[in-house]
């Protein structure tokens, strides 16, 4: 599995110029999403819906609206 390309605008161009808020989107070579954001796991698990489950594996993880609004005009319909 590979990053094939990031999904919306760099960080950069979002105004991060520490590296230190650095959320991301990025299509994967198999046609899945990645993401780099804050873990929140522990915060956020309650709060989960009663029809929403996470494996032991998985993790919630917080980006920022705007990474995920700019990653819009990126993601594919299908």
């Amino acid at each position: 599995m590979k990053i094939v390309r990031r999904i919306g605008d760099s960080p950069k161009i979002r105004g991060s110029l520490t590296g230190e808020t650095c959320p991301d989107v990025f299509e994967l070579s198999d046609g899945n999403f990645a993401v780099i954001g804050t873990e929140a796991t522990e915060m956020l698990d309650s709060e989960l819906p009663a029809d929403a489950g996470r494996a032991d594996y998985e993790r919630i993880v917080i980006i920022s609206r705007e990474t995920l609004i700019r990653a819009k005009r990126d993601i594919p319909d299908a």
